[in-house]
């Protein structure tokens, strides 16, 4: 069965498109079977992975609404291995519409159950707000990422987060983990970015990923191309910063053994040289 991963903020801009794209391709360039499932009503993973909802007949909303299976909404991307189950344009009206369904919260989980042995990792984007489509995320979610963003203010809006996060664990999901916090954005060169860092290792310990996501051009072009990071510049920072976060996401799932420490430079940076 998958190991299924909500990747939530309600921030918005914080890179949680950018990590479920390029983590999920970093996986599937790992030789794992990996689904991204497109949560957000404005559509940026589907697009990013070269799926455009406003030429998406049926996708997310229509499988949860009951109109199709998930299977059928399926989508090849650049990557092998790589899957992506689509937004629509009707994702956009989908909270008003599931208001009124059965078993609203346990519409997703219930839909991944028919394909959740075809994969390894299933990937879910999650809309930059703590709605209906966010706690189906959580509800169906083995563990939760969350994007951190290296700004000033970043983690204020964390306590919220972690309060729904704990409200379902109590109440729709006794199982659900914290897998990780993932600083993004990092300009190692600001002070602010490295006392961000440093705040949230000290507040949130091992929580917090080894690997911080660089602020790197790249990862801003590779959208407009419809492809993760790996096809479009697989040698840049920002690719190889999520093939480290792919390490250690399959450490955290227990399946890979922990390497040795990494040194690190008086920066806090790691002493092994990245692509630039």
């Amino acid at each position: 069965m998958a190991r299924v991963y909500a990747i939530s903020n309600q921030k918005g801009g914080v890179g949680k498109t950018t990590t479920a794209v390029n983590l999920g391709s970093a996986l599937a360039l790992q030789d794992q079977r990996v689904l991204v499932v497109d949560l957000d009503p404005q559509g940026n993973a589907s697009s990013g992975l070269g799926h455009h909802k406003a030429l998406v007949e049926q996708g997310v909303a229509e499988a949860l609404l009951g109109f199709t299976d998930l299977a059928t909404t399926l989508r090849p991307t650049a990557v092998d291995g790589l899957h992506l189950a689509p937004a629509s344009p009707a994702l956009v009206g989908l909270e008003v519409e599931l208001v009124e369904t059965s078993r609203r919260e346990y519409r997703l989980k219930d839909a991944l159950a028919d394909i959740s042995a075809d994969y390894d990792f299933i990937l879910l984007d999650c809309p930059p707000a703590l709605n209906l489509l966010t706690v189906n995320a959580l509800t169906a979610a083995d563990g939760v990422i969350i994007p951190l963003q290296a700004e000033y203010y970043a983690m204020e809006g964390l306590s919220e987060l972690l309060r729904t996060i704990s409200a379902v664990r109590k109440g729709l999901n006794p199982d659900l983990e914290r897998t990780g916090i993932l600083l993004t954005m990092v300009d190692p060169r600001t002070n602010l970015a490295q006392d961000v860092c440093e705040q949230a290792r000290q507040v949130f310990g091992g929580e917090v990923f080894d690997v911080v996501i660089p602020r790197n051009v790249r990862l801003g072009e590779a959208p407009s191309f419809g492809t993760p990071i790996h096809a479009y510049a697989g040698g840049s920072r920002g690719a190889q910063a999520y093939h480290e976060l792919a390490d250690e996401v399959l450490i955290r799932a227990g399946l890979r053994a922990t390497p040795a420490k990494k040194t690190t430079n008086r920066r806090g940076r790691s002493a092994r040289r990245v692509a630039s």
